[in-house]
């Protein structure tokens, strides 16, 4: 408060004063802890404490070809000159660095007790001694070469490095733990070969995507070895910077000489303690939590870990092993969280491809200061060359002006004078031995000038050209990696799946509601009970304010949601990760299911079942522009989503309907014959308005185009009927093509398949609805203006919806002040094509429709359930797996964080 000048007068509110001081206190605290503390640099993995623990060893002259130092002396060194911390901390710092079974490569080597696997304690630091090892040398290679900035220690006395050079990259190989305030990192450590290997790819092509680079590093490689179960959490750490991997202790099932069988466990997970592993097992067997073992021996010594667990004779040892993979840490989860500081002081999570790009660009950075500084260190030593051989050449007359001086300032004086040097040359003359006047000096002195000549334009050429200060850097890695690079310690297996959590879901129709604002949920489908047409309807969900319904429809739990943004994206998630909410419960925001980026707002959502079989995806703009593609283009789920369609700038994503393809395909394909459908590879250039059709309002033939019929239609009550078959199937992430010429001031609501045997429903935004005949609207072509569906008066409102229904379906209805309600759908009259229809709910002041949609009845969910099941069976498809991290650079390389406070829009 001090700090503020704040003048303490009558009537001051005390509480808000220190309220401030003390939030302002925190922040300060906390920034300390997140940057000069908790988290590591991205460039050199290392924390201020590990670095200030090394350059003191440095600076001491520990090299790993030097004799070992006390480690108290060591921390005196540090906490007296750098570290203004505990001694403690500085110790401990040391310890880890020197524990073969903490780091992957240690960057100490040390001399006495410095702890073991059973969690014991490193002796005090007057007993033990340490030295750096030659990987800790290298993290400080070329540091006198001004290659790294250096900054103030803590009194202002000394300099210190602010990172380190580090030649290898220490992060990705050593990893790193720390917990900050309100995050935490936990990156694990990696074998150096493979790390060399991903940075060798990455430099040949920078635009490498993340999956591409788990060709090269295969997953993170333990210390003390043991199993990685399963690949799924390894790549979605290496693609998103977080995830969660099974660790399993290598385990062996022998038998002794009595025929019994025993365990042999020779490795553990990384940071589980041996000694407290072997209590917990030996309690399990006391509580009699586990049966079937007769002892538990610990037969470790230094040539390896073994602990031994005799079975009884009538059990089974890979029953046992089982229930101690559940009930101990002999199956550990290690949670991987890839948070660094990037730019000394912005908290990052980083994706594999992040942390090979900084050390990457840190290490050419590292390159071009080294050889800058080179440079200008033998320009200068080529400057006094100069001035020498000018002298050799002119032995006499320097010796002339040398001994005619009075003082040595005289004498260079004259010598700048005569040749034209400057003062560092002359100063150089007048230094010069008189040896240096021999023949055979004078001959080294010019190849040393030559070499120095051609060493310039070799150092020249490195700073100019960036190709070859890569080829430095991948030299130094190769060299670094063929002479300390080993096998990995850490096996990766197949996964070991304890159950399919689908499995353990029943399947069954579900309502989902998605928000204006973001919030999505499901409810059991007898949420809603059916009331006759006219009523006020119920609240259908528990929305905050200036909140309302934007969409309603039914799936399965085991279905996928393909969400569609406004942007033109795509992005997947199941059903049954939706929450099962309740009727007044607001939900979750969608944004916890599905990565949207700023400003993407979700424009529908397609639950699909298969993702094989002959069906296609039909999209609608605001502008009236359509599209088809193939469902299978889809098929391959990717967490941060893909470009579905491109947009024009002042266009947006209103509807996607999902299809079949043309009868003409649907009879080929029932024939056996090949059905080709357009992929992104082989679609051919998407047609433009100046190719377009001539959008005539004329009839066309509509013989076999039946099932074959999509209606466009829009809020000022127009509708367009055209065939499928007159829209060609087009790749992912194409424009597409006019479907409706809008007049001023219209959009386009909604696109449907219009099906024979169904009416075509409209429903109001003021509350009315209205059912009519196929028949009534006539098919033309795409691009027309279409005809007249409903007449829009102050009575009506505009239209808010129009899809293709059957008369046993029910008919929901939102409004924006979350009343809904549930009517029969044959309860609506079934009328003319421009009538206006009959009031369908009855709204409160003010209110309007905000959607409606049209679902089968009760009666019909469990026969289409099964039909559903049926079908798919029958239909060949693949069902894809979950939702998983893809290449960020195929599609778009902007990962957003998901907000489990608020929805985005």
């Amino acid at each position: 408060m001090a700090e503020d000048n704040i003048k303490l007068t009558p009537g001051t509110h005390y509480e808000s004063l220190i309220e401030r001081d003390m939030q302002d206190c925190y922040l300060r605290y906390s920034m300390s802890v997140i940057v000069a503390r908790a988290l590591p640099d991205v460039r050199d993995g290392m924390k201020p404490v590990h670095r200030r623990v090394l350059y003191a060893m440095h600076k001491l002259g520990l090299t790993s070809d030097k004799a070992t130092m006390k480690s108290a002396r060591i921390v005196g060194e540090v906490i007296g000159k750098y570290h203004p911390h505990g001694d403690a901390a500085a110790y401990d710092t040391l310890v880890r660095m020197a524990q073969d079974f903490s780091l992957r490569y240690p960057l100490v080597r040390g001399q006495g007790n410095f702890g073991s696997v059973d969690g014991d304690s490193a002796a005090a630091m007057r007993y033990t001694e340490a030295k750096m090892s030659r990987f800790g040398e290298m993290m400080l290679e070329d540091l006198e070469k001004e290659t790294v900035d250096m900054g103030k220690n803590y009194d202002e006395t000394l300099d210190e490095p602010l990172v380190l050079p580090a030649a290898f990259p220490n992060l990705l190989v050593n990893g790193s733990s720390g917990i900050a305030v309100g995050m935490a990192t936990n990156i694990p450590p990696h074998n150096l070969g493979e790390v060399v290997q991903a940075i060798h790819a990455y430099c040949a092509n920078n635009d490498i995507t993340g999956e591409e680079l788990l060709n090269y590093v295969a997953g993170p490689d333990f210390p003390t070895g043991g199993i990685i179960c399963g690949k799924a959490g390894i790549r979605e750490a290496y693609l998103t910077g977080h995830g969660k991997i099974r660790v399993r202790a290598r385990v062996d099932i022998e038998k002794d000489a009595k025929g019994r069988e025993r365990l042999i466990i020779s490795e553990i997970p990384y940071m589980v303690n041996k000694a407290m592993l072997v209590k917990n097992m030996a309690d399990l067997v006391r509580d009699k939590r586990i049966d079937g073992i007769s002892d538990i021996r610990d037969e470790s010594d230094r040539d390896g870990m073994r602990v031994v667990v005799d079975i009884k004779r009538d059990f089974q040892g890979d029953i046992v092993l089982n229930n101690l993979y559940k009930y101990t840490q002999l199956q550990d989860t290690f949670s991987i969280y890839n948070l660094a500081l990037v730019n000394r002081t912005q908290p990052t999570l980083l994706t594999l491809k992040d942390m090979i790009r900084h050390y990457v660009d840190h290490r050419l950075e590292v390159v071009l200061r080294r050889t800058q500084f080179e440079l200008r260190k033998a320009q200068a030593r080529m400057h006094i060359l100069e001035a020498l051989r000018i002298a050799c050449n002119n032995v006499d007359e320097v010796v002339a002006i040398i001994r005619g001086s009075n003082s040595t300032d005289e004498a260079k004086q004259k010598l700048c004078a005569r040749f034209s040097f400057d003062d560092i040359q002359a100063q150089a003359i007048v230094d010069m031995q008189l040896k240096r006047l021999t023949g055979l000096e004078i001959e080294k002195l010019e190849a040393e000038y030559h070499q120095l000549v051609e060493t310039v334009k070799d150092l020249e050429d490195i700073i100019a050209r960036k190709e070859r200060r890569v080829q430095i850097v991948l030299d130094s890695l190769d060299a670094i990696s063929a002479k300390y690079g080993d096998k990995r310690r850490t096996s990766i297996e197949a996964a070991v799946a304890d159950y399919d959590s689908e499995d353990l879901i029943p399947e069954e129709e579900q309502v989902i509601t998605l928000s204006r604002e973001g919030y999505i949920k499901r409810l059991p489908i007898d949420t809603f009970k059916a009331q006759n047409r006219g009523g006020k309807g119920i609240i259908g969900a528990g929305l905050k304010d200036q909140d309302n319904i934007q969409s309603i429809f039914t799936s399965s739990t085991h279905s996928f949601l393909l969400v569609f943004t406004n942007k033109g994206r795509a992005y997947w998630t199941k059903v049954y990760h939706l929450p099962e909410g309740t009727r007044n419960g607001k939900g979750r925001p969608i944004v916890n299911f599905v990565n949207l980026s700023n400003g993407e707002k979700v424009s529908a959502i397609v639950p699909v079942r298969k993702f094989g079989g002959y069906n296609c995806l039909m999209f609608v703009t605001k502008n009236g522009v359509v599209n088809k593609m193939d469902l299978k283009l889809f098929a391959n789920p990717r967490r941060s989503g893909v470009n579905a369609i491109t947009l024009d700038e002042d266009d947006e994503l209103v509807k996607v309907v999902l299809v079949g393809v043309t009868a003409e395909q649907m009879e080929a394909a029932a024939r056996g014959e090949e059905v080709e459908v357009e992929t992104a590879e082989n679609a051919e250039a998407p047609e433009t308005e100046e190719t377009d059709v001539d959008g005539s309002d004329e009839p066309v033939d509509s013989s076999n185009m039946a099932k074959d019929l999509m209606m466009i239609a829009t809020k000022k009550g127009q509708a367009l009927t055209f065939p499928i078959t007159g829209l060609r199937t087009m790749g992912r992430g194409t424009h597409g093509v006019r479907g409706i010429r809008l007049a001023e001031g219209d959009e386009v609501i909604g696109m449907f398949w219009l099906k024979s045997d169904r009416k075509v429903l409209t429903v109001s935004e003021n509350g009315y609805a209205k059912r009519s005949e196929p028949a009534a609207y006539r098919i033309t072509r795409r691009g027309g203006k279409g005809v007249r569906n409903l007449n829009i008066t102050d009575k009506t409102g505009e239209v808010v919806y129009v899809d293709s229904v059957v008369d046993d379906y029910d008919l929901i209805i939102t409004s924006r002040e979350g009343q809904v309600i549930r009517i029969p759908v044959d309860s609506i009259r079934l009328t003319g094509r421009v009538s206006q229809g009959v009031k369908a709910i009855t709204l409160a002041e003010k209110d309007k429709v905000q959607d409606a949609t049209a679902l089968p009845s009760d009666d019909d969910l469990e026969q289409e359930s099964i039909e559903g099941q049926s079908e798919a069976a029958e239909t060949e498809g693949t069902l894809p797996e979950e939702p998983s991290e893809e290449s960020e650079a195929q599609e778009n390389s902007e990962a957003q964080n998901n907000s489990e406070d608020a929805p985005q829009n």
